[in-house]
């Protein structure tokens, strides 16, 4: 036990984590490094340049003669996927905070340093990308020393191009983070921090060693759901699983135990033995708290089954993903996903196409709303068509967020003006270094959920990072604003929305969706409305026939006649025509501006 390490690697989005793990990976022999990146295995995470997943791999190295066993974590950077990063952390004694040389310390970097201090990690800070012309190691230097109260002389400066500092950070990571703690003849105690689904082996779940030990063959309990199962195979994680014999307190492997119902497996859960089992479940894992509510439906109807299993075998790769069944008058059935972003909402409805070859239309994302009733009840609503009756309601109160804004000076004006307009309320700002500011805002969920990172990066030239955590719900005058088309009301279009906002949100909807339905044969009428009150109107006009073509001369009411008659022709289609929205419209509507 005194020759493994475990530990994880964070950093704020793209400061060069995936890179740096390439480097140690090639720098112990444990895999040739043929192209860039290779823990980030999932075609997406090439295709944009992110990590999606954690990703677990034992590396060995020799250090003053004597043989260790590191295992590494390569974690994501996005706020979105910081579920994954407490996962990680909570399953790591040590950590490397890689910081960019040319960009600093930024917000995600703060954020996933004090999680690591909560579990009480050692962190060891990088400096990356110092071979940059653009790189300024000095000023970098200053800041982490400031931020984590370290000497300079603790900082390693490293690159993951060139491999400069390599072996720095290997014997740092020997030497600084202490060995697993435990009790290697206590009964079994092991942390499942991850799961995949195999369509040939059924649930392969991966665990950490805290107490006792594994071997194959045994009969094992999981403790939050009391099944019992064999442990046909256990092993390693290198870049493939290697079977092992046995597992020892402190390792980190996998288990296969012919597992195919995705319920029986919880991350979070603890493995022990059904003859001597452990008396307590592990603790210190957070559940996760979506952010984010959006309806998902597949295309075609009958493919219903077919998504809630795809559903449920991404869940067991993805824990932060979570879904309940619910129907829409619009749409038939489908499932109400909380996610924990906007990107991690794109990412799951991309893997469903991919992985899964799931068509599905995802309606307009929300957040859950407390909403308080004249007869004192409390109910949450994550969705507009489940709020009570607006005479019920006392009042309603929205999720409001505590975000960190790190950003350079030229750009205080124009990021205030951006958090005002959202209704934020600035609570603090304060200068880290020379020309570089934390600004401390409370902002409603609702108002950032859609567009307001994209507007923060575009109006700051890339320069300001960005990270949130809720703060509490708080009372807010809100309307439920409708959708309606010739009438009848499109559920999966409504929103719930600021008064303030209302009128505009409603008329400025209403113009967009007049661009994208396609004309009819019949007029169709496009309204915004809170309650009876219609806000906003526009109508998409017929095509139409010249059916007075064929009249030459002769007496105007022959014209007449015979546009009368079009006219009770098109009230009757109008009657049983039925309008399509296009899926483009459901995505339009996220991106009015």
């Amino acid at each position: 036990m005194n020759r493994i390490r475990n530990f994880c690697i964070i950093a704020h989005i793209d400061h060069g984590k995936s890179t740096l793990a390439d480097r140690l990976l090639e720098f112990t022999k444990t895999i040739e490094v043929t192209e860039g990146q290779m823990l980030d295995d999932m075609d997406l995470e090439r295709e944009r340049g992110i990590t999606i997943k954690s990703h677990a791999i034992q590396m060995e190295y020799t250090y003053k003669e004597d043989k260790y066993i590191l295992n590494l974590i390569d974690t994501p950077g996005h706020v979105d996927f910081s579920y994954e990063v407490s996962r990680s952390i909570a399953s790591c004694e040590g950590a490397l905070l890689v910081v960019d040389a040319t960009q600093g310390v930024q917000a995600q970097t703060i954020s996933n340093l004090y999680m690591a201090i909560d579990h009480d990690l050692e962190i060891i800070p990088v400096i990356n990308k110092i071979d940059m012309p653009s790189a300024m190691p000095d000023e970098v230097e200053d800041e982490i020393v400031e931020l984590l109260g370290c000497s300079h002389d603790e900082v390693i400066r490293a690159s993951g191009k060139t491999g400069e500092g390599v072996e720095d950070i290997l014997n740092a990571v020997v030497e600084r983070i202490p060995h697993p703690e435990g009790d290697k003849d206590a009964p079994l105690q092991a942390l499942i921090f991850d799961s995949v689904f195999n369509s040939f082996r059924g649930i392969i779940a991966y665990f950490k060693v805290l107490n006792g030990s594994i071997r194959q063959g045994d009969k094992v309990k999981f403790f939050n759901t009391g099944m019992e199962y064999v442990a046909d195979e256990i092993g390693i994680l290198k870049m493939d699983m290697m079977p092992q014999k046995e597992l020892k307190t402190g390792d980190v492997g996998y288990i296969i135990s012919g597992i195919k119902d995705s319920a029986e497996v919880k991350v979070g859960d603890t493995i022990t033995h059904v003859g001597r089992p452990c008396s307590t479940a592990i603790e210190g894992f957070e559940e996760v708290k979506p952010m984010v509510f959006a309806g998902v439906y597949p295309i075609d109807p009958t493919d219903y089954e077919n998504l809630r299993a795809s559903l449920e075998k991404l869940q067991l790769n993805d824990a932060s993903l979570t879904f309940m069944p619910e129907s829409s008058v619009a749409l038939g059935f489908g499932f109400r996903c909380g996610f924990l972003g906007l990107l991690h909402m794109e990412i799951v409805q991309e893997r469903l196409d991919r992985e899964y070859d799931m068509d599905v239309i995802t309606t307009v994302p929300n957040v859950s709303y407390m909403v308080y009733t004249k007869q004192g009840e409390a109910m949450e609503v994550h969705n507009p068509s489940g709020l009570p009756d607006l005479t019920m309601i006392d009042h309603i109160e929205e999720p409001y967020i505590r975000s960190t804004v790190i950003t350079d000076t030229r750009f205080i004006g124009p990021i205030m003006t951006l958090c005002l307009g959202k209704r934020g309320e600035l609570i603090k700002q304060e200068y880290i270094s020379g020309n570089r500011v934390e600004i401390h805002y409370l902002l409603p969920l609702g108002e950032i959920v859609i567009d307001f990172y994209d507007k923060l990066k575009s109006i700051s030239k890339g320069y300001a990072s960005f990270d949130y955590h809720f703060d509490s719900f708080r009372p807010s005058r809100l309307a439920k604003l409708d959708i309606l088309l010739n009438g009848e009301p499109v559920d999966a279009l409504s929103t719930l929305t600021h008064t303030d906002n209302a009128v505009t949100l409603g008329r400025r909807m209403c113009e967009k969706l007049k661009e994208l339905i396609p004309r009819q044969q019949f007029d169709i009428a496009i309204q915004a409305a809170i309650g009876a009150k219609i806000i906003a109107r526009e109508t998409i006009k017929c095509v139409r026939k010249d059916v007075t073509a064929k009249c030459y001369g002769g007496d105007v009411t022959r014209k007449r006649k015979l546009l009368e008659k079009q006219k009770r022709g098109k009230k009757r289609m109008k009657q049983i025509g039925n309008v399509e929205v296009p899926q483009k419209a459901f995505l339009a509507v996220l991106k009015l501006d």
